[in-house]
């Protein structure tokens, strides 16, 4: 079965809902990724059913609802586990904006010349990824990059600062294709002027700041601009 694939851009900038592209960074990064994407932005205006491709048009509308549902509750739990009342994260805005990408994988001849995508952190508030069995996740912890081994039916959770960002790649191998859905909780596709910030609550006299306050958009340009290979956060570190 084949089908026409439209809206193949580089454009992140949530102006289309549905993007189709292999390396959005492929003039700013050192290495291009072993990797096809489709990004399609579920929240808060979600394609008409006719933008998605069929194979996977029923199951990605019902699959970001199931998505929301679980990252507000997370989010509460959160909230909590920062001493915050439980409704601070999503009354800030944290689960205003979802995008669902779908990370495809083909098996590589020579996995050892490539990358299936290069080490970076998540520029959204938190990640939920879904894997196959194939594996090739890794996250740098303790000073050594360690696998991920996929679980049946678990997500991978990615989260930011106070609950450290997790720095992380995917190996190409041999084996595959590999496939991932990862849901991105992210407000950059919504036009706001609304600044985030350290969260008041938190901060002390020894634990000021440590990033200056900016909008979403200014972070996401700098992050497209840039590419995958360094943080973000550098450029907005007080």
């Amino acid at each position: 079965m084949m089908f026409r694939i439209s809206n193949n851009t580089r454009d992140m900038s949530g102006k289309t809902r549905v993007i189709y592209n292999s390396n959005f960074d492929l003039y700013a990064a050192p290495v291009t990724n072993w990797r096809d994407t489709f990004y399609c932005t579920m929240a808060p205006n979600p394609p008409e059913p006719h933008e998605l491709l069929p194979p996977c048009r029923d199951i990605l509308l019902e699959y970001s609802k199931q998505a929301m549902k679980l990252g507000v509750c997370v989010f509460e739990l959160m909230s909590e586990a920062l001493g915050l009342d439980r409704n601070h994260l999503v009354d800030i805005g944290c689960a205003d904006g979802l995008a669902i990408l779908g990370h495809y994988y083909p098996s590589c001849p020579q996995p050892e010349l490539t990358i299936g995508i290069q080490d970076h952190t998540d520029n959204d508030f938190i990640t939920f990824l879904l894997q196959d069995p194939i594996g090739g996740l890794k996250v740098f912890y303790q000073d050594q990059w360690t696998d991920v081994p996929p679980i049946p039916r678990a997500l991978v959770l990615i989260t930011n600062d106070k609950f450290v960002s997790s720095q992380h790649k995917v190996v190409a191998n041999k084996v595959g294709p590999r496939v991932s859905v990862a849901s991105f909780f992210t407000t950059g596709p919504i036009e706001t002027s609304k600044v985030y910030e350290p969260i008041t609550e938190l901060l002390l006299e020894d634990n000021p700041a440590k990033y200056r306050g900016t909008i979403v958009k200014k972070y996401l340009d700098y992050y497209i601009a840039k590419g995958l290979h360094t943080s973000p956060l550098l450029h907005f570190k007080i």
